[in-house]
């Protein structure tokens, strides 16, 4: 939490009401709290999801999936609706301003919880993505941007990054990894990853190419890539979206 009277607030909380919770430490930002998480090895983080400079969810991007041994109640000035996302596999959230009897049935729900964190936050790292029917939610510094997925031609990993195509011609960059997307969209029948570095919206694609590779050419005369192995589901795509 990157407001100190947030972060003295919250403190006199639990210190209050849960005092079997012993706090390790008060961290002001996204660096600190990736050294304290690694020195204290907590089993319970209370995270603000917008801090200058980065968003709270890419605290995840720093941990392996063996290091992941430590629950995350997000704390949050979003609606219910938009964080949606973030309650499938978090342990819970607080909106902001955090009141005291709902911070106390958080806790009382985690301690009574036996398995701590690693299968949720590996679940919460795949579905950071979604948002819900028709839109992505992406993590950028301080903020989280909102998509419609009729709006996005294509993404296209660039290393541990991942560019966004719109069809307004702007492209939005994001510190995940495409394979953070593959998941959230499985379900969108129109999203197909035709290649280890392209996933593409086949609403978007005027003609498939099969000569020289394999090229889907779409609307705005971008060429996208088709692995050789991807020929026979690519097939059975486009005719599932044809019917």
């Amino acid at each position: 939490e990157d407001e100190a009277p947030a972060r003295k607030l919250l403190k006199t909380y639990i210190e209050n009401l849960t005092p079997e919770l012993k706090i390790e430490a008060e961290c002001e930002n996204l660096p600190n709290g990736i050294k304290a998480i690694r020195k204290y090895n907590p089993d319970l983080v209370f995270l603000d999801i917008e801090m200058p400079g980065h968003s709270g969810m890419e605290l995840l991007d720093f941990f392996g999936e063996d290091e992941i041994n430590f629950d995350i109640i997000f704390t949050t000035g979003y609606s219910e609706f938009a964080i949606k996302a973030f309650k499938l596999a978090a342990f819970d959230y607080l909106l902001k301003p955090i009141d005291e009897e709902e911070l106390l049935g958080v806790i009382q729900r985690f301690i009574k919880k036996s398995n701590f964190g690693q299968q949720n936050l590996v679940q919460l790292r795949q579905e950071l993505g979604s948002i819900g029917p028709g839109r992505i939610a992406v993590p950028m510094a301080g903020s989280i941007k909102f998509i419609e997925l009729k709006e996005v031609l294509y993404l296209k990993a660039d290393s541990s990054y991942t560019e966004i195509f719109l069809i307004d011609g702007s492209t939005v960059v994001v510190s995940r990894t495409l394979k953070n997307f593959e998941l959230p969209l499985e379900g969108e029948k129109e999203f197909f990853r035709c290649h280890k570095s392209y996933i593409v919206n086949l609403a978007f694609v005027s003609e498939w190419i099969k000569a020289d590779g394999g090229q889907l050419l779409l609307k705005n005369n971008v060429s996208i890539p088709v692995s050789s192995e991807k020929f026979s589901e690519l097939t059975d795509r486009i005719r599932m979206i044809s019917r």
